[in-house]
């Protein structure tokens, strides 16, 4: 069952890939980030494939399946974003290209490696027992909800025109980076056994970590629209104003949309990490 879900998942990341990359259109509706996710996913799961085929997980010092199950469930999301971003710029690419049953195949491989890599965090997860199960509790989903929001984000700011004029705009993307960051710490301190290793308890790291990302995020959901949307400081109020958006031919979601796309991610991804640090603050002073 493993092999054939790695199988599948290099199948439906490769053509995915394959059939933007023979379209200098389509390479434009996908941008750089479902490229990108296409392409990592493919190169980690066949790294797994490489490992497992020569026995190697084996000479691991930690859970080989608590890795698998980390890592397919990251490459669901990140796969479920490709999908998702690049539909989304596709729908006003389909009426005005002939490549329309290409974008379709390609949105409809990407959304078939994300079911592939959920299928292999459940298989998984069946297999090993309760342990390595963190993905299916309440803070396990909630943490690889916010790497899920948080790439979708990256994939909206992928051009640096958004951001680069106004120093608050950049603060917003580090606070992107940095939280995206610690939630992958989080993830990491979960897989491995650190409770004996770290000089505070694991739960109060997670707390502090999440107590900061949601502090970083308050910061970016007042900042972004602030100048993204106000005039007074340099921002769009009215889609009508932003040229990008009156081309109906254009391969792209334009960039106004871009901004409130992002605007709103932000605001949902704060609200996640409100829901993860109730849950942990309450997990932590009650136990």
């Amino acid at each position: 069952m493993g092999y054939f879900l790695r199988l599948l998942q290099l199948l439906s990341t490769c053509v995915a890939f394959s059939l933007v990359a023979g379209v200098s259109t389509l390479q434009a509706a996908a941008g750089n980030w479902s490229i990108f996710v296409w392409c990592f996913c493919f190169v980690v799961t066949l790294t797994i494939l490489i490992v497992e085929l020569c026995g190697l997980q084996s000479r691991l010092h930690h859970s080989w399946d608590g890795f698998l199950i980390t890592s397919a469930s990251c490459a669901t999301f990140l796969c479920l974003s490709g999908s998702i971003v690049f539909a989304t710029a596709c729908i006003q690419l389909l009426p005005h290209s002939p490549f329309g049953d290409h974008a379709i195949a390609v949105t409809a491989f990407s959304s078939l490696a994300s079911v592939a890599y959920a299928t292999e965090v459940v298989w998984t997860c069946a297999r090993s027992g309760e342990f390595s199960c963190s993905v299916l509790t309440l803070p396990g989903l909630l943490h690889r909800l916010e790497i899920f929001v948080a790439c979708v984000i990256f994939a909206f700011i992928s051009s640096p025109n958004l951001y680069v004029h106004q120093p608050a705009l950049e603060w917003c993307v580090a606070v992107y980076s940095i939280c995206f960051l610690l939630s992958a710490v989080t993830l990491l301190l979960n897989w491995y056994d650190w409770d004996n290793r770290l000089p505070v308890p694991v739960p109060l790291v997670h707390l502090g970590l999440t107590l900061l990302s949601a502090l970083l995020y308050a910061s970016a959901v007042v900042l972004w629209p602030l100048y993204q949307f106000n005039g007074e400081f340099g921002g769009q109020p009215q889609r009508s104003s932003d040229v990008s958006c009156h081309d109906k031919l254009t391969s792209y979601i334009c960039t106004w949309d871009q901004r409130l796309a992002v605007a709103v991610l932000t605001a949902v991804n704060l609200l996640i990490y409100v829901v993860d640090l109730v849950d942990l603050a309450r997990r932590f002073f009650h136990q």
